[in-house]
């Protein structure tokens, strides 16, 4: 294997993870926010039987305290693994990463989830680089004994909550020519602002999000404001056609591309377990950049008009647009809310 490499879901399959777990040998660290998939619950056990000696860590309940984990918790405990909760020092650890026999990082947008590995854009960057992969097992090992974790200002990855928006914001800053950006959520105003001022500088920028419906009613302004912001200075901005977004990916220039698990958002920056790397190997940037061709191909743009975001969250969402105080015209405004009823 070479020193990095990407997987891609759905275009790639589950294969490449599970036969990196029935190689290990010695260790396996599992960091997951959520993780379901009977076939790689499977491969976890069938290793922990080899003597593999195997170390989860799962974030333990979603901000609503919805405790997502639990069955799988109880399938690894009962066949003798060790599962801890993820550090309480953060609000969620949102990090998916696994790490084989101490020489093998998987740093990875995708849960463990079957319609992660099946249904949605999502992306996992493997490395063999040492200094890498030994800083996933220290942000492990710290987390799991309840550690402070400092990688320092030389860190090779990006983290949070430590270097993770000065790193995206450095990245955008670097842009010359060209900036894709495939996201779940806009929200933070310090990467807001680097998008626009790369536009403004001339970097041709496209940016790719799901819909405003797909937010908590909670961060509608802030999550619809940013793509209205960036759209009025003429930002492209797209939801894919056929495919959920999940995936994290930003590719600039075609020569460097960041993937991991940040959401643009105060959140994700501030108060989440969190970890990307940013890559230069021609392989995957190549690779990456086929694949940002190939999804804007198939995407449409995003109607950010009043009516537009009336339409999208009060027939394909729970409501919300009342929020955003837009400006509709009353009757039709009726005519939605007449459909909208059960």
């Amino acid at each position: 294997m070479s020193h990095r490499s990407v997987i891609v879901f759905p275009d790639d399959t589950v294969t490449v993870i599970i036969n990196a777990i029935d190689a290990a040998k010695k260790s396996l660290r599992i960091k997951m926010f959520l993780f379901s998939d009977p076939g790689l619950i499977n491969a976890v056990i069938q290793a922990k039987h080899r003597g593999v000696k195997v170390k989860v860590m799962l974030n333990p309940a979603r901000r609503n305290g919805e405790e997502e984990n639990e069955d799988t918790r109880k399938i690894l405990e009962d066949a003798g693994i060790e599962v801890k909760d993820s550090n309480p020092l953060f609000g969620l650890t949102h990090e998916k990463s696994m790490v084989v026999d101490d020489n093998i990082a998987f740093i990875k947008s995708l849960n463990w989830e079957t319609k992660n590995l099946t249904e949605t854009r999502d992306y996992a960057i493997i490395t063999a680089h040492k200094h890498e992969v030994d800083e996933v097992i220290l942000c492990f090992e710290a987390d799991w004994h309840r550690k402070l974790f400092e990688p320092g200002e030389n860190a090779h990855l990006i983290w949070c909550s430590y270097n993770g928006r000065e790193r995206i914001a450095h990245f955008i800053d670097e842009a010359k020519h060209t900036l894709f950006v495939q996201n779940e959520r806009f929200q933070d105003l310090v990467i807001i602002e680097r998008i626009i001022r790369a536009a403004a500088r001339g970097v041709k920028v496209h940016v790719m999000v799901r819909p405003p419906h797909t937010l908590k009613k909670e961060k509608l302004v802030e999550g619809v404001g940013g793509l209205r912001i960036m759209d009025d200075v003429g930002i492209k901005i797209h939801k894919l056609q056929h495919l959920k977004l999940h995936g994290k990916m930003l590719l600039a220039d075609g020569c460097r591309a960041i993937v991991g698990s940040i959401n643009l958002a105060p959140g994700s920056f501030d108060d989440r377990r969190e970890l990307a790397i940013q890559v230069n190997d021609t392989d995957i940037v190549e690779r990456l950049q086929k694949i940002a061709h190939h999804d804007w191909k198939n995407s449409h743009p995003l109607d950010l008009s009043d009516q537009g975001l009336f339409t999208d969250l009060e027939l394909r969402g729970e409501g919300g647009s009342e929020k955003l105080v837009l400006d509709i015209d009353d009757k039709k405004n009726d005519k939605h809310k007449h459909h909208h009823k059960p």
